[in-house]
């Protein structure tokens, strides 16, 4: 990773160029089975999709706020590095009322309609399925975000110093998020071999960390996983040696 990289989308232009076809962000799913690999790329082509939904049909702004109702999930992480490609402030487990955009699973949808503003939900179905049934008042992103463009530049410079991140009662600026992303990858001794087995939620700062920020500004990589106490006996030493695992966070 670069010195000069002052926001999150900063650290994945770094990582696209350093060596996009790595593996970036290996989830697993133990409930339903699921398993997806992404490369540096292939995140960062949904991310550029998903930045160009969020600026272009959701008319999002640097500063706009957006509650993410979402688990720890690729998607999730998606959702949170389009956000900061566009200066948009995720607010992790936000009120919808006093947001201007809401991103849902299928389990907040409830929670999610006292948005007023734009709302998008995901089925975070295996391969990034969408809802057999589109649920009232949401645009289905499985739906829309395929037709997007597979490049993304902002309308507005992102602002490092602009919110970026709230999570727990911790509000981060996009230049705090990096410098806390860097310090954290330090403290976890990672580096750009590293392949560290994330299981803690996304609703922390930990999770967040280990989940996404720490690998990508250390240019390693995670084995993201939901569900895991559905793992069957000694499954979780297997899944760490097939997944060439060096670090955990559990």
């Amino acid at each position: 990773m670069n010195a000069s990289d002052r926001t999150p989308a900063d650290l994945l232009r770094s990582a696209l160029a350093a060596d996009p076809g790595r593996p970036f962000i290996t989830f697993y799913d133990d409930a339903t089975g699921e398993r997806v690999e992404l490369s540096v790329a292939t995140f960062a082509n949904w991310v550029a999709k998903t930045a160009n939904l969020l600026q272009g049909d959701l008319a999002a702004e640097p500063g706009d706020r957006l509650a993410l109702l979402l688990p720890a999930h690729w998607q999730s992480a998606v959702w949170l590095m389009a956000c900061h490609s566009v200066g948009v402030a995720v607010e992790i487990g936000g009120d919808p009322a006093a947001a201007g955009l809401v991103v849902s699973g299928p389990d907040t949808l409830d929670e999610a309609r006292a948005c007023t503003g734009e709302r998008v939900a995901l089925a975070l179905r295996p391969l990034g399925g969408r809802f057999p049934q589109p649920p009232a008042g949401f645009m289905d992103y499985a739906v829309e975000v395929p037709s997007q463009g597979d490049r993304f530049a902002p309308f507005v410079p992102v602002d490092p110093d602009a919110p970026a991140l709230a999570v727990d009662g911790l509000e981060l600026s996009a230049a705090e998020l990096v410098a806390r992303a860097r310090a954290e990858a330090a403290e976890l001794a990672l580096d750009s071999g590293a392949r560290l087995l994330s299981a803690l939620s996304y609703d922390s700062w930990p999770g967040l960390a280990s989940g996404l920020y720490a690998p990508l500004a250390s240019g390693g990589s995670v084995v993201l996983c939901r569900n895991l106490a559905q793992l069957a006996d000694g499954g979780l030493e297997k899944r760490a040696e097939s997944e060439r695992v060096t670090h955990r966070s559990l």
